[in-house]
């Protein structure tokens, strides 16, 4: 009986609540929307928070408490791990507040927005990149603040997952044959990320892409893309003189010097004979 009587008085005061909070979604009364909102945010109530902060943002806009208005809503959709939104109001906030109390705070906090919104290598990076650029701003705008090294360290594992996705682009078009592509993937990323711990692999399957090109290649567009291949085996062993990848470039030099002597001796036979 005391359960029944306990359960009902529960129910009670959530209607109870409910209904109030209704009624003050229909208020009104902004200074005490301001108020209740803060309240909310104040006790984890962030759905409440930034739904009534939706209603009285408008109306708080060119006042002193608008900035504190908006940096409390960017962290309620932030704990609520609407990271999406979360980040496009703290970089508001940023662009209307650029020297404000919360400037440091949001520059740092729309970055790592991005940072919870960038997915696996595999994925599309482009919130990686944008997270890249962001915590660059934060380091430039606020070296001198103590989440710098914080801002470093994501940075140096938002540029891990550009590399694995780099190099597993590039790696796509080796297996699938695709070796005019490969190539220009292969070299797109030794450029752009010249110390890739897969540098030494990369510049192999560049190497022998460019090798299996020339030799899939119509007579007349050899000689050039061996003559290609040649000079990427030079610069190859210049790196790596002792590679983990020695015997197949040995046998690429040797195929690709070969294909180049004939060559010329051919081209000498012709002048001779006429």
């Amino acid at each position: 009986m005391k359960v029944r009587i306990f359960i009902v008085l529960v129910a009670c005061v959530l209607i109870s609540s409910c209904g109030d909070y209704e009624k003050l979604l229909k208020s009104t009364d902004y200074d005490l929307k301001k108020a209740k909102a803060k309240e909310y945010y104040e006790s984890k109530q962030y759905a409440k928070a930034t739904e009534l902060l939706s209603q009285i943002l408008p109306r708080f806009r060119a006042t002193e408490e608008a900035e504190e208005l908006n940096w409390i809503n960017a962290e309620a959709y932030f704990n609520m791990k609407q990271y999406d939104l979360a980040g496009n109001y703290y970089k508001s906030l940023v662009e209307q507040y650029p020297f404000g109390k919360y400037a440091e705070q949001a520059t740092f906090m729309g970055a790592k927005c991005d940072y919870n919104l960038s997915p696996r290598a595999e994925l599309d990076q482009t919130s990686s990149r944008n997270s890249i650029e962001g915590f660059n701003v934060f380091i430039s705008r606020f070296p001198n603040s103590s989440r710098v090294q914080e801002a470093k360290n994501y940075i140096k594992d938002l540029q891990e997952r550009l590399v694995e996705k780099s190099y597993m682009n590039a790696k796509l078009y080796y297996n699938m044959r695709e070796y005019k592509a490969a190539i220009t993937a292969l070299s797109n990323s030794l450029k752009e990320f010249s110390d890739s711990k897969y540098r030494e692999e990369m510049m192999y399957l560049k190497l022998n892409s460019l090798y299996l090109y020339a030799e899939r290649s119509y007579a007349t567009k050899q000689k050039e893309r061996y003559q290609a291949t040649l000079d990427d085996y030079f610069s190859f062993m210049e790196e790596y003189p002792e590679s983990r990848y020695s015997k197949e470039v040995k046998k690429i030099y040797q195929d690709t010097a070969r294909y180049l002597k004939l060559g010329e001796q051919n081209v000498n036979n012709l002048g001779n004979n006429q």
